[in-house]
Parts: C-alpha cells; structure tokens; sequence
C-alpha cells in the first residue's frame, strides 16, 4: 500500500508506506522521480518507521545497524537508508509544510526529541499494548487515506499529531534518565536543533549559546552534569556525519566538501576529519567505495 495526500494549502505532503517492497532513501541521488515510493532528495520527509515483522538490518547512511521486531524508528529528511525486508516496514513520511515539527513543538509535546534529541539513532521497541494501540492508529490512518473530502488534510494532522505524541512518549521513556527535568531536556533539544540549522557556517559553541541566551560554560556545565555530549563534540560530530555523507553518496571532491562544511582550508578539513574519524577524508571515501560495491 502507498497512499498519499498534498495539502492544496500549503503544498504539504504525508505519505503511508505499507508493505512495500521498494521503500528506501538515497538522500543525495537526483534521479529518483518524485511518486515513486523510494525517496529522493527533492522530498525532504522526515519519516516514522515501524518494523512489523522479525529482526531485520538497516543499512543508515552506510553503516549496518539491527531493525529489532516490533520497534520503531525515527529518521531525519537527510538519512539514506535501506531496509533489508522493507515488504515488512510500515512508515509514515510527511515535510514541514504539511506539519513543522520545530513551529509545533509544544503542540505535540516536545516532538523535537524524536528528531533533534538525541546523538544515536532511536530504536523504540514497542510491548504488546503498544503494537496494538499503533496497529489500531494505522488502521484509522488507512481509512483516511481513502476518504477524499474538504477535511482529508485536517483529519490527517490530527492524526499525524498522534503519531508523534504516542512515539515520543515511547522515546523519551525509554532513551531520557528520570534525573533529567523537563528544563534539562528541551535545552538539549533545542540546541542539537540549532546544531542542525547552523552547522555548515557556526562551528564554535559561543554561536549557539547566545541564541538560547545562555554562555558557553553553562552550557558545559549542564550537559555535563547529566552525562550528555558535549556541546562542542554535538557540533564537530554533525559535521563529520555530513562530511562522510558527502564522501560515501556524491562525486564531489574534498575541497568541495570542505568549502560546503565551512572550512576555508581544505588541510584544515583533512585535519579535523582525520581527528574525528581515525583516518583521512581519501581513504574513508575508498574504504566506503570498496564496502558498496561488495553489497
């Protein structure tokens, strides 16, 4: 099943993925036209993905991770993945136009955590309960689907809405310390937020702590208190995951990658990602190109 709907408002897409044995993300490939189920990067959809099936691998932005049975996992706009049995994956994918997390955010309770809020990717195992309550939701959502009236859009957002509240429940019950308040974690949030936004040009911490009006060292000191990444390492660590992006899935060079990530020296960049990853951008883009093409 793949159903659609675009919003003659705003020009919003939400898409239900069913069992479909052709869904995946290639982020950087242009080529992928744009009603094919497999998502390019002219559709920027962030995506809620559900394993209904056994454990399975998924194979995100080039590294191998386990889809447990039953669980389920958010994905960011510019992810690529492949599922190994994407005919067991059920998925919701929807843009910003039809709902903007980040606008909404105290809508839908914090559901910038499902995306923003955390440095690992979120693998939500989901109890017996739950899987009965999202298969109930699904259910309602395929009815919709296939209602074509004046209130389609707005009945799809309030279920939408749903989706993100149920799933980030789940998230932060199972990802977020019961030490951490509710101040601790929207700080975290916000800031791996901003990281996102900016990380191309605002590679130093003063840049980010004076939006959420706070200094440097407090900054520290409170992600420090509650065993989170530093604010510095978020930063240098969003920039080496899109700098091996830009190596594994596109023909450009170093320097280009280097000029599209801030650095005005490509050694500098050579530096940097060889500190952060173990081994220069050249013999991580061969090592990738020799992974690939034995897959």
């Amino acid at each position: 099943m793949f159903a659609s709907f675009r919003d003659p408002g705003t020009q919003g897409t939400i898409r239900l993925v069913k069992h479909e044995a052709e869904l995946y993300r290639q982020f950087f490939d242009q080529t992928i036209e744009a009603n094919t189920v497999a998502t390019g990067r002219q559709q920027r959809l962030l995506t809620i993905a559900w394993n209904t099936g056994h454990d399975q691998t998924i194979l995100l932005d080039g590294v191998s991770y386990v889809f447990p049975s039953q669980a389920l996992l958010p994905l960011m706009v510019n992810q690529t993945f492949r599922f190994e049995q994407p005919a067991s994956i059920v998925a919701w994918q929807f843009d910003r136009e039809f709902y903007c997390i980040i606008e909404n955010d105290q809508e839908v309770s914090c559901a910038g955590f499902l995306f923003y809020g955390s440095s690992t990717s979120l693998f939500l195992p989901l109890s017996e309960a739950e899987q009965a309550s999202f298969a109930a939701l699904l259910a309602v959502f395929e009815e919709e689907f296939a209602t074509h009236d004046t209130i389609q859009g707005a009945m799809l957002r309030m279920l939408l809405k749903r989706l993100i509240i149920k799933t980030t429940r789940i998230a932060k019950t199972q990802h977020v310390a019961p030490s951490i308040p509710d101040s601790g974690l929207d700080l975290f949030r916000q800031y791996r937020m901003l990281v996102e936004q900016h990380y191309q040009h605002q590679h130093q911490v003063t840049f980010y702590a004076e939006q959420l009006h706070k200094s440097p060292k407090t900054l520290s000191n409170v992600f420090a208190l509650h065993q989170q990444t530093s604010p510095l390492q978020i930063i240098h660590d969003r920039i080496g995951l899109e700098a091996k992006r830009l190596l594994l899935f596109t023909d450009k060079s170093t320097k280009e990658i280097a000029h599209s990530l801030g650095f005005s020296e490509l050694p500098h960049f050579s530096r940097f990602f060889k500190k952060l990853v173990g081994m220069p951008p050249s013999d991580f883009k061969l090592r990738g190109a020799k992974t690939f093409s034995s897959v």
